[in-house]
């Protein structure tokens, strides 16, 4: 828990999530798969960090699942076959590519929204409840066992319901505002994460070159 207390009194929810929204093109548009997987354990050290709790057979599931599903599209090289199914350079690196980015953003989510964000307007406060519980969501054991589907979720909804009642009166005590050792952590994650894009040297022999 000292991890997580540390999370809560060093950032404020909005500077953690604007930061979330500059770091996001970081990872969207650098078309380097290696250094996507690259970005996705430096956000699973940081969710690790903030004390924030992962599942890393649930995530190494969905990474599994996305890459098997687009290797039913195959192209390019073929580098195994198994009867009639082919396994090809190009459908395994679009699904490792993919599956990374997906669990990448899950773990940026993890670090950059946060329970007690608040956003201003009508628009705003629709944007902030669906984020809140999706925080709740992404820190939360979910067990559906499958036995009732429905009254499980609608269980689950409620669970939800409460929960986002009594961590709204709650939460109005913490307004935690950035600490200056915060801005300094924040600064340096950020500048952690663009580093990939400019480490690329087509990249970077465009700032030398102007293009």
């Amino acid at each position: 828990m000292k991890r997580l207390d540390l999370y809560y009194n060093l950032f404020s929810a909005r500077a953690l999530f604007i930061a979330g929204i500059l770091i996001m093109p970081a990872l969207l548009f650098n078309p380097s798969t290696e250094f996507r997987v690259f970005q996705f354990l430096f956000f699973l050290v940081l969710a690790f960090l903030c004390g924030k709790r992962t599942n890393p057979v649930l995530t190494l599931l969905i990474i599994i699942f996305i890459v098997t599903f687009n290797l039913f599209v195959p192209y390019g090289y073929v580098l195994y076959s198994f009867g009639g199914f082919k396994i090809t350079s190009g459908a395994l690196t679009a699904g490792v590519h993919r599956a990374f980015t997906l669990s990448a953003l899950v773990m940026l989510s993890k670090v950059t929204i946060r329970e007690d964000l608040r956003i201003p307007g009508a628009f705003g406060e629709i944007l902030g409840e669906s984020l809140r519980i999706f925080s709740i969501l992404m820190n939360r054991k979910i067990r559906i066992t499958g036995k009732n589907v429905i009254l499980e979720i609608d269980s689950l909804m409620l669970e939800l319901s409460k929960e986002t009642k009594s961590q709204e009166t709650s939460l109005e005590v913490l307004k935690t505002k950035t600490k200056p050792l915060g801005y300094v952590i924040v600064i340096i994650v950020f500048i952690l994460s663009w580093l990939p894009w400019f480490l690329r040297s087509d990249n970077f022999l465009c700032i030398f070159q102007n293009c």
